[in-house]
């Protein structure tokens, strides 16, 4: 259905999760990976993040969103998909660049899980230290 139209794209990161994000001029319908975004997220918390820059920019029933997210848990999902809308909206409207920079939606998160250190436990737990 949305193979020939033209679309905005939009990468988004967080934590592992890469999404890739296609807004559409249509009616404000969220898919994730084939699903709809009510069968995709069971909490409405993360529902809520995934709108949020659609809400922002008032623009939810204006775009349908397609996005494809890999990697990562839920809530790194939502916050990849919600990074991903914000870049596909700022290439559909040059005005809602202050809005979305306002609300920081505009700058990916930089905490990832810090990788593991030869000699110690985990990242910084050192082993055991016995006296005797």
């Amino acid at each position: 259905m949305y193979e020939s139209k033209p679309y905005f794209y939009g990468t988004g990161r967080r934590k592992s999760s890469v999404a890739r994000v296609r807004v559409y001029p249509g009616t404000g319908k969220v898919t994730i990976n084939d699903r709809d975004i009510d069968d995709y997220f069971g909490l409405e918390t993360l529902k809520l993040i995934v709108r949020q820059p659609l809400a922002l920019t008032e623009t939810a029933d204006k775009y349908d969103v397609i996005c494809r997210v890999s990697g990562g848990g839920v809530t790194g999902q939502a916050g990849a998909i919600r990074h991903g809308i914000a870049r596909a909206l700022l290439q559909s409207e040059d005005d809602v660049r202050p809005v979305l920079k306002k609300a920081g939606l505009l700058t990916r998160d930089p905490r990832m899980k810090e990788r593991k250190k030869y000699g110690l436990k985990g990242a910084r737990r050192a082993p055991q230290f016995s006296k005797r």
